[in-house]
């Protein structure tokens, strides 16, 4: 197989893996907190040895995240928050702690403030954030601080990852911070508002339809090209 073949596979695989990142975009439009995530793609150079000259592939092996900040909605719940600037809440889940953007909170049957998924909100300090049943009305602050009926009880944690290059998405809304985390000195937080997703449909549709062409053009050079080489073939066989 000739390099230029090589070369067009490696893209159409990329290309492949760029299309189904948007089309997950797309599903998750109206999906609150969604993140919307990119595709880089990087030359890959491999030595063949000897006298044959180096083959230069294309490598999409870089997830980008855009971290830019969606549209805050009012819902007038208690337990719904928003962050307005940088910084993630902390989940306990069962495979370790994730940050996430998405605020729709509820307490379980424990006073445990918990995600829909039924994962722990953490506070400052790492802790299950507690809600005490009859406390009084419950509010919470731009820190995080909350209280019950005028009395703070408890403060909702907001971080950042140490490396943002290494926030490592692990399901559509929650992010894995290999690197570490730190408290987040700016953000803040938004009782009774949740954010919505940042993905511009129309800015992915028309992303999808350039990396479609794309690839049916790739497509078509494979097929002339492998016409051209069975060509050569049967050239060489009448001889």
């Amino acid at each position: 197989m000739e390099n230029a073949t090589y070369a067009t596979l490696t893209r159409q695989s990329g290309l492949m893996q760029e299309l189904r990142i948007i089309a997950n975009n797309v599903a998750n439009a109206s999906t609150t907190g969604f993140r919307t995530e990119g595709l880089m793609f990087s030359e890959y150079v491999a030595a063949l040895g000897g006298d044959h000259p180096s083959l230069s592939m294309a490598a999409a092996r870089v997830r980008l995240t855009d971290q830019t900040q969606g549209v805050l909605t009012q819902t007038g719940g208690p337990f719904d928050l928003a962050i307005e600037g940088e910084g993630f809440f902390l989940i306990q889940t069962a495979a370790g702690e994730r940050l996430t953007r998405a605020g729709s909170f509820t307490p379980n049957e424990n006073g445990d403030l918990v995600t829909m998924d039924g994962n722990p909100v953490l506070d400052a300090g790492g802790a299950p954030v507690f809600i005490p049943q009859g406390a009084g009305p419950i509010g919470i602050a731009a820190d995080g601080t909350i209280s019950a009926g005028g009395n703070p009880i408890g403060q909702i944690g907001l971080v950042l990852p140490n490396d943002p290059m290494e926030l490592t998405r692990q399901n559509g809304t929650m992010f894995v911070a290999t690197g570490g985390y730190a408290e987040a000195p700016d953000g803040r937080m938004v009782q009774g508002f949740l954010e919505g997703s940042n993905v511009n449909s129309i800015q992915q549709i028309s992303r999808m339809i350039e990396v479609q062409r794309a690839y049916e053009l790739g497509q078509t050079f494979l097929d002339k090209e492998d016409e051209r080489i069975r060509s050569v073939i049967q050239a060489a066989g009448r001889k």
